[in-house]
């Protein structure tokens, strides 16, 4: 029996994102994946607007992607488009734009839609919650009770809580996110420990004020998405080329998350971008996720995190598939 293939692109603030994968009784089999930093977000905190230089990104990168979601002969395409394209003043003449050209029609989702499909997908695959033979660590949380996914994206966090298999007992969106806040605090290169101290302290308050503290007590595990928690558990692996098997499922204790966040901030952006482990194109946003994810680590008092493959990509997958078996 054969499953639904389905391509879903994520156009987030930060990365345009590609998943092509067979979808069959609730599992997802990934056949192709790929990423691109398009920095889409670039300047729409200070402006309202998508920049010309980041949409003519966004556009090369979807070439290619549609390109390949043809090859493979995806029967189903479903886009996504978060943060920046919701807050941009031309994100829907963009989307339109991007349908007309590509075939692919994105829909800019709510807040709580993104938290929804990231905690579907995170929890759809629990390898997470045990640690390789090859990569022993020192356990960060218990593989059981309330979960909470933490997504940070370019320009917004996404904080669900939740039990694995069910629905979100708790799901937040917040104006966090990691070119949104380097573009509002780290002015300096390498940053200045007053623009850090701005940086902490506004994640701590918007976290403080967004989650309520018996949700935070009850968290038992941290599981953390996307670009910035993935990055942090290569760096920490030394990967000289990114290993998502290596990646998914490896545990990053509370102080190596914090000597990882130190180090980086150390760097000017010339030499961040030699850092093993770490995409050069990353350099410049990667201080303000670590700390970001830092923050959030903290803020539900637990010992570290998780990092996961599995994401709002997966989620939407399974959406996709899903909507097409029903209909």
């Amino acid at each position: 029996m054969s499953g639904v293939r389905v391509g879903v692109v994520d156009m987030g603030t930060n990365t345009t994102r590609l998943l092509v994968a067979e979808v069959l009784d609730g599992q997802v089999t990934e056949l192709e994946k790929q990423t691109t930093i398009t920095r889409l977000g670039q300047g729409v905190d200070a402006t309202g607007r998508l920049a010309d230089e980041a949409m003519e990104r966004v556009r090369v990168t979807l070439a290619g992607y549609r390109e390949a979601m043809d090859r493979l002969g995806v029967e189903n395409v479903t886009a996504v488009a978060t943060s920046a394209m919701r807050d941009a003043e031309n994100g829907p003449a963009f989307r339109e734009e991007l349908a007309a050209r590509f075939g692919i029609h994105a829909r800019t989702i709510s807040g709580d839609e993104e938290a929804r499909l990231t905690f579907l997908g995170a929890t759809s695959d629990r390898r997470g919650a045990g640690v390789s033979a090859e990569t022993p660590r020192a356990r960060v949380g218990g593989t059981d009770g309330t979960l909470v996914v933490i997504d940070i994206g370019g320009g917004s966090t996404e904080f669900v809580v939740g039990r694995a298999g069910g629905e979100p007992d708790f799901h937040v969106s917040t104006q966090l996110g990691s070119v949104r806040q380097t573009e509002r605090h780290l002015a300096s290169d390498p940053p200045e420990h007053t623009e850090l101290g701005a940086l902490a302290a506004e994640a701590r308050a918007i976290i403080e004020d967004s989650v309520p503290s018996e949700t935070r007590r009850a968290a038992a595990r941290v599981v953390a998405v996307a670009g910035t928690a993935t990055t942090v558990a290569a760096i920490d692996q030394e990967l000289d080329h990114y290993d998502a098997e290596r990646v998914h499922g490896y545990e990053v204790p509370l102080a190596t998350l914090e000597r990882i966040q130190s180090m980086l901030a150390a760097l000017p952006v010339v030499e961040r971008r030699e850092v093993v482990g770490l995409h050069p194109d990353r350099a410049p946003t990667i201080v303000a996720g670590v700390t970001i994810l830092l923050e959030s680590v903290r803020a539900f008092g637990l010992g570290g995190f998780t990092a996961s493959e599995a994401d709002i990509l997966h989620g939407a997958a399974l959406a996709a598939a899903a909507d097409r078996v029903g209909g």
